[in-house]
């Protein structure tokens, strides 16, 4: 059955890239300073201080599709990591 559902991916982070976070605590300007597969490091154009977060922008779409899908990316225990 079709149903509307929202997607998430992690952003494709490159270093280089200037960034605004809109809400929560990390808001405000960053510069992309370096990314791997499991952290980003933000740099303030202000201040100068850079962290190393874990990676926790995501990209999200909505669009018709099936619910719940009958492909292997449904979520099951197994792929789930903390």
């Amino acid at each position: 059955m079709s149903e509307q559902v929202i997607f998430f991916r992690p952003y494709p982070f490159a270093p280089g890239q200037k960034i605004h976070i809109e809400d929560g605590p990390r808001r405000g300007d960053w510069l992309v300073i370096g990314i791997d597969e499991r952290k980003v490091t933000l740099r303030c154009p202000v201040s100068g201080r850079e962290f190393v977060w874990d990676r926790f922008c995501y990209f999200t779409e909505e669009r018709e599709a099936e619910f719940p899908a009958r492909s292997n990316h449904s979520a099951t225990l197994s792929n789930f990591t903390v």
